[in-house]
């Protein structure tokens, strides 16, 4: 779904949903880039672009032109990554608990860039001590069952405050700007986060060119400065943005994105400690442990329905009460051998209503070719047990329930849909919602009871013809969901609040034509990759 809003990955795309709008250069690129970026988890691309960074790095150094020497960087590197895997599986083994195997090496690859490259054994003593402590604060400091600090950033933090070293975020250098700008800016797209992290840009910016101007520094040579001097890029694309860690909503989030700023802009020191970048981010932690969900959440499988040929149910009793909001998304940790690259953490919709301690229940579809995660999913038996790391998203009802809404969903892009109105039902009703429900043929529709039960109208685009489809409903005709179908269907469209929910091709081409049809206020939830 909108991941993230979700430092997330999203659940799978609807297969044989329509569209609306028109095409453009900038939206085929926007479609190239989602394509692109679905198609592995969010820890994925967040590794591989640390690596791609790191193989720079390599590589320049090779030629004389950074300052650390090729020796240096791969003895660090090494160092760190053996520390951080080997500390965490023994952390895992004492809390019986099995490691995510891909959050240990990002941790390790984020330690790289924080500490200066060498072969110096005090130096390399440091490097060991902060992986170490990263790994442990995983387990150590946590809060029912989730960490509270970004890992790396607490391993740095300790070590300096013990006097063992320092962070040097080596990572700020001329040579390596623009490939951190290109690598951070893609993690920021794929987690729904370039808002964030140029609210993060932009408040160090200016911070920091005031307080260089007025020292009588060249602008030019200042502004340049705050990129090549300062980790500006890789703060924002790579330490804040980090999910388990930051609090469920946007503004939450922007509020902890702008007290980071502030203290990694203004020099500080208490005592004898300077609080650098490390210290902006385990602050601006704590910040965020004030909001949301804050515990690690346990889950056992009740039973699994089978809805079309390859949409599925999973509900599942928690074994404490969950807190979330009609609309959110809860992800969940399955880890497997041979997961692939859609990894073993998983962002699914909620499809039950806020309020029922019972059941949480998870809708998806599982086709022949999924994820090797869904195919773990799928092998789950009645009483087996799960995890899941967070929940949170954006995709919420408005305040007012007297406001008309129109729902607008893909395939599978139904699901947050679902818990919309189930809560509304307990409340003012469904009776101004209408829902226009996309999918490639009658065969697709699911959850037709749960739709008929909530007293929204209903309107099914795309199948051939209307047979199979509940008495109640409209049809809309076969083919695209286009201007003309939503203006004759929805003739007040412009005075709804109007949600659309599905596989990002479907959603970038309905915002784009509802603009163009002059709606303004409209709510986006992407579903994508399998």
């Amino acid at each position: 779904m909108h991941r993230p809003d979700a430092l997330v990955d999203a659940p799978e795309a609807a297969v044989g949903t329509t569209i609306v709008g028109p095409t453009s250069g900038a939206f085929d690129l926007k479609q190239r880039l989602d394509d692109l970026t679905g198609r592995i988890t969010m820890y994925r691309l967040v590794l591989l672009g640390l690596g791609v960074i790191g193989v720079a790095a390599v590589v320049i150094s090779a030629t004389g032109d950074l300052t650390y020497s090729l020796g240096e960087i791969i003895v660090s590197a090494i160092l760190l990554v053996s520390v951080t895997y080997v500390s965490n599986q023994i952390f895992a083994g004492m809390f019986a608990v099995r490691p995510h195997t891909e959050s240990t090496f990002i941790t390790a690859a984020l330690l790289f860039f924080l500490f200066q490259p060498s072969t110096d054994s005090k130096a390399l003593v440091a490097m060991a001590v902060a992986a170490i402590v990263a790994s442990g604060s995983k387990y150590l400091l946590g809060v029912r069952g989730r960490h509270l600090f970004n890992p790396a950033a607490i391993g740095a933090v300790w070590v300096s405050l013990f006097g063992i070293g320092d962070a040097g975020w080596w990572v700020a250098n001329p040579i390596l700007v623009w490939v951190t700008l290109v690598v951070a800016a893609l993690v920021l797209y794929r987690t729904r986060r370039l808002p964030l992290g140029a609210l993060f840009v932009a408040i160090a910016l200016v911070i920091i060119m005031a307080r260089t101007l007025s020292d009588g520094a060249d602008p030019s040579a200042a502004f340049q400065a705050v990129f090549t001097s300062y980790p500006i890029l890789f703060f924002a694309g790579f330490m804040l943005s980090e999910p388990l860690t930051l609090p469920p909503l946007k503004w939450q989030q922007y509020l902890v994105a702008a007290v980071a700023a502030v203290i990694f802009s203004v020099p500080i020191t208490v005592g004898s400690v300077f609080l650098g970048p490390e210290y902006a981010l385990v602050i601006a932690n704590l910040v965020a442990f004030g909001f949301g969900q804050r515990r690690g959440i346990s889950l056992v499988l009740q039973k699994r329905t089978q809805l079309t040929a390859d949409t599925f149910v999973f509900s599942f009793r928690p074994r404490k009460p969950v807190s979330f909001q009609a609309g959110q998304y809860l992800e969940l940790t399955l880890p497997h051998k041979g997961a692939d690259a859609r990894g073993s953490r998983r962002v699914f919709s909620i499809a039950s209503a806020p309020g029922d301690d019972e059941s949480i229940r998870l809708a998806m579809k599982i086709p022949t070719n999924s994820s090797t995660f869904k195919r773990e999913l799928a092998r789950l038996r009645n009483g087996d047990a799960l995890t899941a790391t967070t929940v949170g998203g954006d995709f919420l009802l408005p305040k007012d329930p007297a406001i008309p809404l129109l729902m607008i969903a893909g395939g599978i892009g139904i699901t947050p849909f679902l818990s919309q109105l189930q809560h509304r039902a307990a409340g003012p009703g469904n009776d101004g919602v209408v829902v226009v429900y996309a999918v490639g043929s009658p065969s697709d529709l699911s959850h037709v009871e749960e739709l008929e039960r909530s007293g929204a109208t209903v309107i099914v685009s795309g199948p051939d013809d209307s047979r199979g489809l509940p008495a109640s409903w409209r049809f809309a005709g076969p083919g695209r969901v286009d201007g003309a179908k939503l203006s004759r269907h929805v003739p007040d469209i412009a005075a709804r609040q109007v949600f659309v929910s599905g596989p990002p091709a479907m959603v970038n081409a309905v915002r784009s034509g509802l603009r163009a049809m002059g709606v303004r206020k409209v709510k986006a939830d992407y579903f994508s990759g399998y």
